[in-house]
């Protein structure tokens, strides 16, 4: 497992019951998570801003204990290089960031710092993370996402976090239609980043479903990559897809055709009140 050791402003204090303690910065929140099927110990110990409460028909809400609207918390890439999120409660338990994360990012941003004028494609983007650590490093960044409301809080990252603003290219788009249109284009991209969700759909009410949609989609984005010297990293949070699946994926797809290197890997975060590593999904990388 890659596990986050050096996100300062983030921590994950205890979990269990299906349920997690985090604190971004200063402000602690209890969330969902169903990789905890253990009994939190340390619960009644720690007062929390607000709740997440799951509802039995799907979905849920937050429950406040004190008035919370966005704050910021930062993650350092480099002694100059930071990322910065604008952080708010939002829809479905989530703030606007994925902290384990961190691993991948620094292995974006430590690539791009090593190349020169790489073009970078970051495709399911959200708010921006690689996105912002690619285009920190040296990269020109093309970003898609299908929700222009997550594409407009990702263009806030990028600002707060200082990136030039010539550096991004940013699109709501069908990261489908995306791809097809730069294949019949001839464009190609040194990196290729994604993070698809298990079920969804794009800016035109298309459906995407992980399992069915997944490895042809990868074969699709192997006509966009630099073949010579590019890379893939792909993450996901689907539950029973194990690293050794993405392995296999990108082996199939890149490594048999282009050569190279692919490793697989759980991704998750240390549990501070115990020491034990909580699991959030895993990540797969074919590079040369």
């Amino acid at each position: 497992m890659k596990y986050v050791n050096d996100f300062y402003d983030y921590e994950v204090i205890d979990c269990g019951d299906f349920e997690k303690i985090e604190r971004f910065r200063d402000i602690y929140l209890r969330r969902p998570d169903p990789q905890a099927i253990w009994h939190m110990k340390n619960s009644k110990k720690i007062n929390v801003d607000a709740v997440y409460h799951r509802s039995s028909k799907g979905g849920g809400s937050w429950e406040f204990f004190k008035e919370i609207n966005t704050w910021q918390i930062k993650y350092d890439l480099s002694a100059k290089d930071k990322i910065i999120f604008n952080l708010k409660p939002f829809s479905f338990k989530h703030t606007g960031v994925f902290p384990e994360q961190a691993v991948n990012w620094k292995f974006i941003y430590d690539r791009v710092k090593s190349k020169n004028n790489l073009k970078i494609l970051n495709l399911f983007a959200y708010t921006g993370g690689a996105t912002i650590a690619a285009a920190l490093a040296g990269a020109n960044v093309t970003h898609v996402d299908a929700s222009k409301g997550i594409v407009s809080w990702a263009k806030e990252n990028a600002i707060s976090s200082n990136v030039s603003h010539d550096k991004i290219r940013w699109l709501v788009d069908d990261c489908r239609k995306f791809i097809n249109r730069e294949i019949r284009r001839g464009s190609v991209y040194d990196g290729i980043i994604l993070d698809p969700p298990s079920y969804g759909r794009g800016s035109n009410n298309e459906v995407w479903k992980l399992e069915d949609d997944i490895y042809d989609f990868l074969v699709l984005i192997s006509n966009v990559v630099n073949k010579e010297n590019g890379f893939v990293l792909y993450n996901s949070y689907t539950t029973g897809l194990q690293p050794a699946v993405l392995k296999y994926m990108l082996s199939e797809v890149f490594e048999k055709k282009f050569s190279g290197t692919v490793e697989s890997y759980e991704i998750g975060v240390k549990v501070s009140s115990t020491g034990l590593y909580l699991p959030e999904g895993c990540s797969g990388v074919w590079y040369r």
